[in-house]
């Protein structure tokens, strides 16, 4: 098969889980004889094609137009897509509205939904807007939708029942074990190996980093100190909740900024005492299975997403003082329970989010979408 995997800002990925999603897929279904291309981000005028271990990596310009580029970025994708291809995956719906092109020519067209994307506190009431309407866009422009969340899936389902079927296929994750992670990385934050709780997420209010930070204060209030706590993400003061965030740094709350290493990420999830997950706005967050897969005691924001995918290996918060609550817990838990709950969410990955088994999925789904084509 032939076929072409948009939406990203390209291959190999650095930072961000529709990068790491896109290139795992795009490679594993090389690696099983068919022929793929990622489109990529390029500033300036597109080059010439690269190639990233048998996918072809096809660069289009991405105009400085602030918040529109990721829209006009999309669609130059979607229009030089438009042909040679058996099948066109776009990752996100922004641009559903433009999905149009390649199925003018016959090319049947995949949208991965991903989560609320329109719920998201960064957007204007504007995009907003847009973005509401691109949901609603998208099961009438797709020949298929992809959830990799089977309450996101359901959603569709419901809100949009005379639309393109919606397919759930989850992400994926790699187990990292404390012999794969150097605990020497710790130094550079100071830190103690199994004595610091960590949080790794962008600083944005659905993220519920405000909510965390006060959880964990009033943890420390009640048990008279206690780990500190590691935020890891790019915390700039770009925002007015950024400012608050940091207005709130000390050596209690540290925060680490963004951390791109894959070594460095791996060690502080590995060693760390415990993994607090605040993401709210739907989906298979990457960041949560990459805890699973570390073995981290995990407390997690209460949403069918997060209890979906961490099931009865997480505890759950839905207020400061239900955290406060939940780490008060975890810190009189004795080692074989400790090693008990690692071993259950490395179970979870191992059993549900590996990626071969996804890439096995994609590729049935895709043969039968072909085949049903080329019966009609």
């Amino acid at each position: 098969m032939r076929i072409a995997i948009l939406g990203t800002r390209g291959i190999p990925a650095r930072y961000g889980g529709f990068e790491t999603f896109a290139e795992r897929l795009a490679v594993g279904l090389v690696q099983r004889g068919h022929q793929v291309t990622v489109y990529a981000e390029s500033e300036g005028a597109p080059g010439a094609d690269q190639w990233h271990e048998g996918v072809r990596v096809r660069p289009r310009r991405r105009p400085a137009w602030g918040p529109a580029s990721t829209l006009a970025y999309d669609s130059a994708c979607l229009w030089d897509a438009r042909r040679g291809y058996d099948l066109v995956y776009m990752l996100g719906y922004g641009a559903a509205w433009a999905c149009w092109w390649p199925r003018v020519g016959g090319t049947p067209v995949w949208i991965n939904v991903d989560g609320l994307e329109w719920a998201r506190s960064k957007w204007g009431r504007g995009a907003r807007t847009y973005l509401r309407a691109m949901e609603a866009v998208a099961p009438r422009t797709a020949t298929r939708l992809i959830a990799d969340a089977e309450a996101i899936a359901q959603r569709f389902r419901q809100h949009y029942p005379g639309g393109a079927p919606c397919d759930f296929i989850a992400y994926g994750a790699e187990p990292v074990s404390p012999e794969d992670a150097g605990v020497q990385q710790l130094a550079r934050w100071g830190l103690t190996p199994g004595h610091y709780h960590v949080v790794v997420a962008r600083p944005e209010p659905e993220n519920h980093l405000l909510e965390i930070i006060e959880g964990h204060r009033l943890h420390l209030q009640q048990q008279g100190g206690g780990w500190p706590l590691v935020i890891v993400g790019d915390v700039t003061g770009a925002t007015p909740y950024q400012q608050r965030l940091l207005a709130l740094a000390s050596d209690q709350v540290r925060l680490t900024g963004g951390v791109y290493v894959p070594a460095q990420l791996n060690a502080l999830r590995v060693f760390a005492g415990t993994y607090l997950h605040g993401h709210s706005v739907g989906g298979t967050n990457p960041s949560l299975l990459e805890a699973l897969a570390c073995g981290n005691w995990v407390i997690a924001h209460d949403n069918p997403y997060n209890r979906e995918v961490a099931r009865d290996a997480a505890d759950y918060f839905a207020t400061p003082a239900e955290l406060a609550e939940r780490l008060s817990q975890r810190a009189a838990q004795p080692p074989d329970a400790v090693a008990a709950r690692s071993q259950r969410a490395r179970q979870i990955v191992a059993d549900h989010y590996t990626w071969p088994a996804i890439v096995d999925a994609y590729e049935a789904l895709m043969r039968a979408e072909l085949a049903a084509k080329a019966r009609r």
